[in-house]
């Protein structure tokens, strides 16, 4: 029988966890994660609901709920798009090589540069804060991360005997890419996407935490712990909750990551 990795089996439950609970918000939640209750103002978890509530009443473990659904449709939105493109452009460098790869890997590089943070102020100013701006700086930042992984992938192809026949029959470098490159590195991108996605929730937290992330009354777990500064002290289930969260569904995609890795790396699965 074939043995799954451990780090697999602890990433799908936590990331299916976070999946459960975003889909989950859109059709319930304990509570209207908008709704103020003056009357539940800071109290604690079992006072007020499963986790308490915040500082106008709202239900935090609805708040929670309903930020899974934003933080993960904006890291997801954002790593499939930057994936996407830097994917695109690296598998292109490792195909026509010369000044052309030259060119690219020295875009990204430029491109790397700037973190995802700096890159959501300068949009900022230009677009405002939202949605569309944390999934355009985050994709941004992705773009040269998985250039770089599809172009090392890649070019390890390119050097297969299977790939030289290719050439020998006649087929270009854009075929060549579509029937076999990129089915053969197709696995090194599923487990960067799913890393990459950790960190896009992490980035999104980061945004939403400096007011460049969704504008209010959407819930986000980053804004939650922004506003929760102030009563650190009196309420700490307000910090707690959120971080928790975030916490969380990054150690759940990072897992989930490694166990891919570890699942298609033949390498590693002899040495385990």
């Amino acid at each position: 029988m074939k043995r799954f990795p451990i780090s697999l089996i602890l990433g799908g439950l936590i990331t299916g966890a976070l999946i459960g609970a975003a889909l989950l918000s859109r059709v319930w939640t304990p509570a209207d994660p908008t709704a103020m209750n003056i009357l539940n103002r800071l109290k604690g978890p079992g006072e007020a609901g499963l986790l308490g509530a915040d500082q106008i009443g709202r239900d935090v473990f609805s708040i929670i709920m309903a930020g899974a659904w934003t933080s993960l449709g904006i890291a997801m939105t954002a790593t499939l798009l930057g994936g996407a493109i830097g994917t695109l452009i690296g598998v292109s460098a490792a195909a026509k090589g010369g000044v052309f790869e030259r060119l690219a890997m020295a875009i990204n590089g430029v491109l790397f540069s700037f973190p995802p943070i700096l890159s959501a102020i300068l949009l900022g100013a230009l677009m405002g804060p939202g949605a569309l701006t944390s999934i355009t700086a985050i994709g941004v930042f992705m773009i040269p991360v998985f250039a770089r992984v599809s172009r090392g992938a890649a070019l390890q192809i390119w050097s297969r005997d299977f790939v030289q026949a290719a050439r020998m029959a006649g087929k270009g470098p854009a075929l060549i890419t579509l029937q076999h490159i990129l089915p053969n590195i197709s696995a090194q991108i599923i487990v960067q996407l799913a890393i990459q996605t950790g960190l896009g929730i992490l980035s999104e937290a980061g945004l939403s935490f400096l007011g460049m992330g969704v504008a209010p009354p959407t819930p986000s777990w980053g804004r939650m712990l922004a506003d929760a500064q102030t009563f650190l002290s009196s309420a700490p289930h307000l910090v707690l909750a959120p971080g928790l969260a975030i916490a969380l569904a990054v150690l759940g995609l990072n897992l989930l990551g490694d166990g891919l890795r570890d699942l298609t790396d033949p390498r590693r699965r002899q040495a385990s």
